[in-house]
């Protein structure tokens, strides 16, 4: 028993050993240049009520974070890892997003015009390898029907990438493809647990405080990072379209086993509202950004 334990032990540990070996081989092929054709689904087409300060001028992912848009930091992390197809899902506001790519070329680059024929050059231009398609998914379509219309996109038989246009990570994205692709489900989400917010009270039957705790990250429950890799049989859950994403559609593929966690131990956090965009605008600032791997 305790031989078939200690040989257990050293399977697990080279599986891990391994693991991450392949994954930092993958991450250096992928700095070199490396590019994979898996597609790469943003959703950025929601209201962002709990921003509205910054909402109600543009939409939510065109928020910026160090004078970009936080939709670009997120690209920038998957094109990092060698992921530079992408399909945004468009809603609100989303002319926005559509005038930003239509220029984004020359923004990045030296120009010449010719006033005289109306031509244009550009030169040294650092405009990233990206393909944006960008999809009218519409203003009120919930979730599940924003990625119910990006399926003519997707190949048959291909897997595809999915995350929200407002949360940042330092997710390891080729460790998530292989576990992915080791279960063999549908469906894989990156989850994490956040830190702690708000204290733990203990209170006695007077009412009075017994012990106060701040709530340690381990304590805390395992939540919805995005950062997720779905098989295309995903579309066969999503019904008609008219609801969210999390609710029935995850809630099936859960029931039915074919939903897997990817638990991720690292940085993430959101932008749901002008505090978060505080908190990371100030990291970004500081040179502490750990989701900046490029």
């Amino acid at each position: 028993m305790i031989k078939y334990q200690l040989r257990s032990c050293m399977v697990h540990e080279l599986c891990w050993i391994i693991d991450s070996y392949l994954s930092k081989l993958f991450y250096s092929v992928g700095q070199e240049g490396y590019e994979t054709d898996m597609k790469v689904v943003i959703l950025a087409g929601g209201k962002g009520s709990r921003i509205s300060e910054e909402s109600v001028l543009k939409p939510k992912p065109m928020v910026e974070i160090g004078d970009k848009p936080i939709l670009w930091h997120i690209m920038k992390i998957y094109s990092a890892y060698g992921y530079n197809d992408f399909i945004i899902c468009c809603g609100y506001k989303g002319h926005m997003i559509k005038d930003y790519f239509i220029h984004y070329y020359m923004y990045q680059s030296d120009a010449t015009f010719s006033l005289q024929d109306k031509s244009r050059e550009y030169h040294n231009s650092t405009a990233e390898p990206w393909k944006v398609t960008l999809a009218n998914t519409g203003l009120e379509t919930l979730t599940a029907g924003r990625i119910l219309q990006i399926q003519d996109y997707i190949g048959e038989d291909e897997s595809f990438m999915l995350t929200y246009g407002d949360g940042v990570a330092d997710v390891d994205i080729p460790a998530l493809l292989a576990f992915h692709e080791s279960h063999g489900r549908i469906a894989t989400i990156t989850t994490t647990q956040p830190e702690g917010r708000f204290g733990a009270i203990k209170i006695d039957d007077n009412d009075m405080i017994e012990s106060f705790k701040e709530k340690a990250r381990k304590d805390q429950s395992w939540v919805n990072a995005g950062f997720m890799v779905l098989n295309r049989a995903v579309f066969d859950y999503l019904g008609d379209g008219s609801e969210m994403l999390e609710a029935s559609p995850f809630e099936r593929l859960a029931k039915d086993r074919q939903m897997a966690a990817y638990r991720h131990p690292g940085f993430w956090s959101p932008m749901d509202t002008v505090h978060d965009r505080v908190y990371l605008e100030g990291l970004w600032s500081e040179g502490k950004a750990p989701w900046k791997i490029w």
